[in-house]
């Protein structure tokens, strides 16, 4: 399993956006994301849901969790 932290500043790369532009779009702060992507705290389940949603991807594909 990879690091959740790393998993979530790969989704938000890989839609070709900032942590400012991601915040504005899910209603955080950069900080937030900043945070999340560092693994110094992990988002609600609320976000993840929200964040799931937006990249169109399961909450395991978003904390990259692999199913056996």
């Amino acid at each position: 399993m990879i690091n959740y932290g790393e998993n979530l500043k790969y989704q938000r790369e890989e839609h070709g956006l900032s942590q400012t532009e991601l915040a504005q779009k899910i209603g955080t702060s950069h900080q937030n994301i900043n945070r999340w992507e560092r693994g110094e705290v992990m988002p609600s389940i609320d976000f993840c849901v929200q964040l799931a949603d937006f990249y169109g991807i399961t909450l395991d594909e978003l904390i990259g969790r692999e199913l056996r």
